[in-house]
């Protein structure tokens, strides 16, 4: 159960990175309440996550999975170039990813 909040909270990190962005310096209500209500929530899926699996293999995983959902999907919306260089290296990303989570005790 653990290891699936923390993936759904890693999803939450790229849902309020995205909103934080499209806030305009909070300048804007509905992104940064959308900031603000998953920022919430993927902290509270970490924390929920930190009680059965080390800290270090679950930040990274959660740091992981936001990063490369942020980026991928900035990507696939045109906001910023998609190439094979960029591409590839979120896929390794999402490769030590997958290997952190195989590795967990």
């Amino acid at each position: 159960m653990s290891w699936t909040i923390l993936v759904i909270s890693g999803a939450l990190e790229a849902v309020w990175a995205t909103a934080l962005g499209r806030s305009e310096g909070f300048s804007r209500p509905g992104p940064s309440v959308v900031f603000a209500v998953s920022l919430l929530a993927s902290m509270a899926g970490l924390a929920y996550a930190l009680r059965d699996l080390p800290v270090g293999t679950a930040y990274a995983v959660w740091v992981g999975i936001g990063a490369s959902l942020t980026a991928g999907y900035a990507m696939i919306t045109g906001a910023e170039p998609m190439t094979v260089v960029r591409i590839a290296l979120i896929l390794g990303i999402v490769g030590c990813v997958a290997g952190l989570k195989l590795t967990a005790h």
